[in-house]
């Protein structure tokens, strides 16, 4: 119990720490690429985001998908890029070479796709050197740029809005 403590007081200073050195640069650029993060335990759906994204003319080879999981029977396939909490030290640094590689990728969009709010969620969320980040929970406002609080289940109002304030920014 005390080291649960300890390791949650640890983990959330190292995202308090990830989120106030984060650089800020909008700009008006197109998006060309895309990573989607989401919790594979409660979404599944990677055919949602790759028909979302070739709708808006963006190539297939330029949307990059990662995944958490829980439940070790709830495992991505072996292609899809994954981690897991076991992949994080007592202080909530990651191990995982895949989310190294994940974090590392200037994206021009981050989709953090996922209800609920888990610290090894938001860390990659934080640590991810997107251009723009959107959200679709409302918990922690430092970790995207827009929010668009809607429920798991409802792609379509998400899928609206998504494309409604991109296009009114400019990004598409």
């Amino acid at each position: 119990m005390f080291f649960k403590r300890i390791k949650t007081i640890s983990s959330e200073k190292f995202l308090t720490t990830v989120l106030n050195t984060r650089s800020k640069h909008y700009s008006s650029e197109k998006i060309k690429t895309v990573g989607v993060l989401f919790h594979y335990d409660y979404f599944d759906d990677y055919d949602f985001f790759r028909t979302l994204f070739t709708d808006l003319g963006l190539n297939d080879n330029h949307l990059r998908f990662i995944a958490f999981y829980q439940k070790e029977n709830n495992q991505p396939n072996s292609w899809d890029a994954s981690y897991t909490t076991a992949d994080f030290d007592w202080l909530g640094h990651c191990k995982s070479a895949e989310v190294s590689e994940f974090v590392a990728q200037h994206f021009d969009l981050l989709v953090s796709f996922y209800k609920p709010n888990r610290y090894e969620l938001k860390i990659v969320s934080a640590m991810s050197k997107a251009r723009f980040k959107v959200g679709i929970s409302n918990e922690d406002e430092r970790l995207h740029d827009l929010i668009i609080d809607v429920a798991l289940k409802d792609q379509g109002t998400f899928k609206v809005e998504l494309v409604k304030y991109l296009k009114t920014l400019n990004k598409i």
